[in-house]
Order: structure tokens, then C-alpha cells, then sequence
């Protein structure tokens, strides 16, 4: 089911929680296709001591598409991201045939 928003200003400034209930920031900005009057992101910024500061680092804040928003009332809640796993970390790397 599509989530249905009656005016874009409802979304700016919300706060936004994945769905395990981390805090991520606040909506600081949203993108959308008007020719066919769809929201396609949302732009969050990155709130000091958040789950988002803390997987950016020293980045400003983090665009999520729209598919990735569970819902949207008082809060608004994205789907959980997690940390990517980096090469050579040994966590997630693919098996080597030695």
C-alpha cells in the first residue's frame, strides 16, 4: 500500500526513526517528480549523537528514496540501514579458492 501525503509540508522537519527505533535526524528537504506529483526522497539531516551521525561520520546528512519510508504521522519511519561492510574488514568478506 502506497503511503499518501496531503501536502509535501508535512514531512519537513519531522523526525525520523528506522523501523528498530533508532534516531536518525530530521527531514531537512524532499525530492519530487512533478509530472507525476510523486514524492521520490527524502533528505535527512544528520542530528549531533544520532544512529545517522554516527554510520556517516563527518557527513552532513543522507538521501533515502521514497520506497524506503514504512510510514509517516507524527514521526516518520524508514526501513533500518546498517552500516556496509568494507573489504578487507573480515566481516562479510567472500571466501577466497586457495
Amino acid at each position: 500500500m502506497a503511503i499518501q501525503v496531503a501536502s509535501v509540508s508535512e514531512t519537513w522537519m519531522k523526525d525520523v526513526f528506522t523501523t528498530k527505533g533508532l534516531y536518525c535526524g530530521k527531514v531537512e528537504d524532499v525530492e519530487c517528480d512533478l509530472r507525476r506529483f510523486k514524492m521520490k526522497a527524502i533528505v535527512i539531516k544528520a542530528v549531533k549523537g544520532s544512529y545517522l551521525t554516527e554510520m556517516l561520520g563527518g557527513k552532513k546528512g543522507l538521501i533515502v528514496p521514497f520506497p524506503m519510508v514504512d510510514a509517516i504521522g507524527d514521526v516518520i519511519l524508514i526501513k533500518h540501514i546498517s552500516t556496509p561492510v568494507h573489504e578487507g574488514s573480515g566481516e562479510g568478506a567472500e571466501p577466497t579458492n586457495d
